[in-house]
């Protein structure tokens, strides 16, 4: 099967390009250093110079306090498979710890027998059903929905109709959402005698789950893919202070730790059948009314994962754990039950990658037990019934900007091919650039001349350029790609200072559209141009006020670094190791899976229209 595009809008969004022409009254492409040397009387025109690229290798990238955590298997055709497991510890619903479950603590349980009051009973809490939730991705919800029919867009006939008929069923779309029919279910119309308002399910457009075995409209064809899922208990303690620091630092974790080998019990091994629908929970019928509340939606949670995990681990391991020591604290709680690892394993050889934030994953313990009611008619009278509760355990929680909890992914990648692996780390100019995400690689500019290029800039200055534009151009090795049957290529380029780990942005003169991943900063650009067949053709970095910052404000020309990005609006860094030290990369690289192939500036002459080269349109002032 050939690899075809995946299903991710977190990274692909809606991709708007803004085409800036420049109008110029004499207009020219001059060689390498031509536009400062020849003195040429001109008014506008535009020059290039070299740029100096190196590749790469990451051995490894920080893979704790993340965003947003992999599990499953993704197969790149160029830079190999790579697995990716998840190891996290569990967070209490009050931090402080030591929970009650019922009504009351278990140390007046412990004291019923001595106590006079009749209220004061064992309360035999007892575990009924533990669920684990993990939502999916969805794509960003100022994107869903651009003509307002109540239909996403990626699954609306037509997106910017609202009276569409998406289901056929005759109902505009728009007629479906006033009424509160399903506009994706031909069965339902709003015309039944038994029809209710907005009982159904809302169907969205999934986000941040990859596969080379899906095509044509990702996120539909990703509904009813199969996948295994295997969730056991974690033996291993995961610290969140660093003890080599006097525990003032927070540990760091990296994604070739060793951590998924150390396993306790199984919770759960099952199949998951990924659904793009909402789950809901329906009201119980109440038997004083004529309405049947038992059709109407008490509760609704967005698409994700959702299976039962074993209710004795629980029960033996928390809830019969009530007033000791293990709970008192969520240090306590944390040394005894120290976490989950998840791994999702793919169906019939096909791989599958899925992004779950895990600060929105949660297990509910749901139990039963004991409560005294008083019978008010009768003094000292009353009755034990059953009581139904439950009790909610995070993964990680975020309060304000402060995640509490850790967890770590583990990545296991194959070895990159010969061709590649010979191209990194060999400080050589290099004539193709490699770029993919995690523990893989990224890229070294250096503007300009290796050497020498205040040179350079002192000669635009003398030359008394203004600059109007100046980009970097980063063709797509198109053939590369293809040869391997095509990839999932990345949507966006991520460019930055290598000392501060700033993003060439200057944000004053940035424009945006939306909040979405490429809806932002688009001045910048640095996004996918696509051609006719919707393959990749180049990506423009706009980077006129760095080239301003040298000429004009005589900032040092620092190395700049390239990698991808999921979100460039998030510029935070983590740490990766890059032999022979450790540097800080893109946090929105470390959690994208994708990697591309780009032409560098050390070409051969039948490729020098690709070449790697910065362009600095200019006017001269006489």
């Amino acid at each position: 099967m050939g690899f075809t595009k995946s299903f991710i809008s977190v990274f692909t969004g809606i991709c708007l390009l803004a085409v800036f022409c420049v109008s110029c009254e004499e207009e020219s492409l001059d060689t390498i250093g031509e536009g400062v040397v020849s003195g040429e009387p001109f008014n506008t025109a535009t020059a290039t110079f070299d740029v100096f690229a190196f590749n790469k290798r990451i051995s490894a990238v920080q893979t704790n306090r993340l965003p947003l955590y992999q599990v499953g298997v993704y197969n790149d055709p160029i830079y190999g498979q790579r697995e990716a497991k998840i190891t996290s510890q569990l967070t209490l619903a009050n931090l402080a710890g030591n929970p009650t479950f019922g009504t009351l603590s278990q140390s007046i349980e412990d004291g019923a027998d001595n106590d006079d009051s009749d209220n004061t009973i064992p309360e035999n809490e007892t575990v009924k059903e533990v669920i684990l939730y993990m939502p999916y991705q969805l794509v960003p919800a100022i994107n869903r929905d651009r003509d307002g029919d109540g239909v996403q867009d990626e699954l609306d006939i037509d997106s910017e109709d609202p009276n569409s008929d998406t289901d056929g069923d005759g109902v505009t779309d728009n007629e479906e959402r006033i009424l509160g029919s399903n506009p994706l279910d031909p069965s339902e119309d709003g015309s039944g005698d038994d029809f209710v308002s907005n009982a159904f399910p809302v169907e969205f457009a999934l986000d941040s789950i990859f596969s080379s075995a899906i095509d044509q409209n990702p996120s539909r064809d990703v509904i009813g893919t199969a996948f295994g899922l295997r969730v056991e208990q974690s033996t291993f303690f995961l610290r969140n202070l660093d003890p080599n620091t006097n525990f003032q630092e927070a540990q760091e974790y990296f994604s070739n730790s060793d951590v998924t080998t150390f396993t306790g019990a199984v919770l759960a091994d099952t199949t998951v059948t990924i659904s793009n629908k909402q789950y809901l929970f329906f009201n119980e019928d109440d038997p004083d009314t004529e309405t049947d509340e038992s059709a109407t939606v008490d509760e609704r949670l967005d698409p994700g994962v959702r299976i039962k995990l074993d209710p004795q681990f629980f029960q033996d391991n928390f809830l019969d754990k009530e007033g000791s020591s293990e709970l008192f604290t969520q240090s306590n709680f944390t040394d005894f039950l120290r976490g989950l690892h998840f791994t999702l394993t793919p169906t019939n050889g096909e791989d599958l990658m899925v992004l779950f934030d895990l600060s929105r994953s949660n297990i509910t313990i749901n139990y039963e037990y004991d409560d005294f009611v008083v019978d008010d008619s009768e003094e000292g009278g009353g009755s034990v019934e059953k009581v139904e509760a439950e009790y909610i355990l995070s993964f990680l929680q975020n309060v304000n900007n402060f995640t509490n909890g850790n967890a770590v992914n583990t990545f296991i990648d194959n070895a990159f091919s010969s061709e590649i692996a010979n191209s990194l780390d060999n400080d050589e100019n290099a004539s193709r650039l490699y770029l993919k995400g995690g523990s893989g690689t990224f890229v070294e500019l250096d503007l300009f001349e290796t050497d020498g290029a205040r040179d350079v800039i002192n000669e635009i200055k003398a030359n008394n350029w203004i600059i109007n534009e100046a980009n970097l151009v980063f063709y797509v090795d198109e053939d590369a790609l293809s040869n391997v049957g095509g990839v999932i290529e990345p949507p966006r380029l991520y460019l930055f200072n290598s000392e501060t780990n700033a993003p060439i942005i200057s944000l004053e003169n940035e424009i945006s559209i939306s909040q979405s991943a490429l809806g932002r900063f688009l001045n910048y650009d640095g996004i996918l141009e696509r051609g006719d067949d919707d393959t990749g053709l180049k990506y423009t970095v706009r980077i006129t006020e760095h080239i301003n910052d040298l000429v004009i404000r005589d900032e040092e020309n620092i190395t700049l670094r390239l990698s991808l990005t999921s979100d460039i609006s998030i510029t935070g860094a983590l740490e990766a190791e890059v032999s022979p030290e450790r540097v800080d990369l893109p946090v929105m690289s470390t959690i994208n899976p994708l990697g591309t192939v780009l032409f560098g500036s050390n070409v051969e002459a039948s490729e020098v229209s690709k070449k790697l080269q910065l362009q600095i349109s200019y006017t001269e002032v006489d």
